[in-house]
């Protein structure tokens, strides 16, 4: 009986561990409406006919961008 007790409050404990506050949900939104905007700066710069390199270029530093809000928002509420 201990044991399932045990089992039913570590099972508990690891969901409420990986609950994001409404701070970082925010956060994380921002940073993908970021990425967003980098794929579709890659778009327009393929569309006006740029070479594919400035639009990847596009696209990668809005990625790298976005997946700095992420850490930072996983930083600033470690939970």
């Amino acid at each position: 009986m201990k044991k399932l007790l045990f089992l039913a409050l570590a099972a508990a404990s690891f969901s409420f561990a990986s609950c994001d506050s409404p701070k970082e949900n925010a956060q994380e939104d921002a940073a993908d409406r970021v990425e967003a905007a980098g794929e579709a700066k890659e778009d327009q710069l393929e569309a006006a006919g740029a070479s594919d390199a400035a639009g990847d270029q596009a696209e990668e530093a809005g990625e790298m961008k976005a997946d700095s809000m992420r850490a930072d928002a996983d930083a600033k509420d470690p939970q």
